[in-house]
């Protein structure tokens, strides 16, 4: 009988830490991030450039990132799940292929409840392919006189529906950042031909999965469905079919898989991390992630207010942080579990350090 290889929590933290490119050497364009993590959750825009930022070398900046994306480096859109993600421009398509009809049928309830049917959604299309073609990318407020004018609605909640829906489907993208509004284009106009856009569905899903360990291992199948929405059916055989690709091991009572080829060596060493609630290395990982200073501290209000996210110093997730932004300064609101000593402060510090010279602004911290 082959014997089980184990690891502990700590090692399993480590390794994701230097995977993720968080405790090793920085990847020299937000691009390269996103394709090493093949998506990057992204509903607060800023707060995940700082995401990418965290990934790269000391010096990038908040308006570095934006230009990058405005030049084409990543698109931001719908996919995995009806939420916000910058992908690589080659690698929309095949995803939405492996991804899109499952979220778009877990939305259908949501369909009927506002009143939007098949026949509407291919009317709101046609709308869409007419606006967008040329070279001007729209914000949803231009675009919302041209859907009205076609008989179609334009409250909030079902225009943002129609849109998801057509994103989804890869009819439309994001274009380049306007200020702080997002604006689209139209996919086939944008993003050339790529080498993986003829996959079919079950070689899209096996590429999803090994890429998804590549870039977040070690992890486990639950981790992978949270994240993609596959099925574990789905996804363990894409594990078969990886067999050569992906190793594992057992930690925590868990199966963790990861591509043994990604370096698990640290090369530099945060003492502290200020991460966005939507992370991928504390947002993916229910079971095995950073460990709570104090699990019994409630801080799901403090969260959700914050527009930031979670503290972590050492291996340990000690409290969270919020940022408000001025064309001053910005300032950090520190929030522990539990008291901070002067050593956790110390290398608070130093990260929020960091935040404000990504945003280019003199920093104002506090702890409460």
């Amino acid at each position: 009988m082959t014997a089980v290889r184990t690891a502990s929590l700590p090692q399993v933290r480590r390794r994701r830490l230097a995977t993720q490119r968080l405790s090793a050497a920085g990847l020299p364009r937000g691009g390269d991030v996103v394709r090493l993590l093949t998506a990057v959750q992204s509903q607060d825009a800023p707060l995940a450039a700082w995401s990418l930022a965290m990934r790269m070398p000391p010096g990038t900046t908040y308006a570095g990132l934006l230009a990058e994306q405005a030049a084409g480096g990543w698109v931001r859109t719908h996919v995995l799940r009806p939420t916000w993600h910058h992908v690589a421009p080659e690698d929309l398509r095949w995803m939405q292929h492996a991804t899109g009809p499952r979220v778009e049928s877990s939305l259908n309830g949501r369909r009927r409840g506002l009143g939007l049917d098949d026949d509407l959604i291919l009317r709101a299309f046609r709308v869409l392919e007419r606006v967008l073609a040329g070279p001007t990318p729209h914000t949803r407020r231009e675009l919302r006189p041209h859907v009205e004018a076609a008989g179609l609605p334009t409250d909030v909640e079902r225009l943002a529906h129609l849109l998801i829906v057509a994103e989804m489907r890869a009819l439309i993208c994001s274009g380049p950042p306007r200020g702080a509004e997002h604006t689209y284009v139209l996919a086939d106009e944008t993003l050339p031909p790529a080498l993986l856009d003829s996959l079919d569905a079950d070689d899209a899903r096996r590429e999803l999965t090994r890429r998804f360990f590549v870039g977040h291992g070690p992890a486990s199948e639950r981790d992978l469905a949270r994240w993609s929405t596959l099925t574990l059916t789905q996804i363990r055989a894409a594990l078969r079919d990886l067999e050569g690709d992906l190793d594992h091991v057992e930690a925590g009572g868990h199966t963790l898989w990861f591509d043994p080829r990604m370096s698990s060596r640290t090369s530099r060493a945060p003492r502290a991390l200020l991460l966005s609630t939507f992370d991928e290395v504390c947002l993916t990982y229910r079971d095995t992630g950073f460990p709570r200073r104090d699990p019994s501290a409630s801080r799901a209000r403090l969260v959700s207010e914050a527009g930031g996210g979670i503290v972590v110093v050492g291996d340990e997730d000690v409290g969270v942080w919020k940022r408000m932004v001025t064309a001053a300064s910005v300032r950090v609101a520190v929030t522990g579990d539990t008291p901070l000593d002067t050593s956790d402060q110390d290398a608070i510090g130093d990260a929020a350090a960091a935040f404000a010279a990504f945003l280019e602004r003199p920093l104002d911290l506090t702890f409460g």
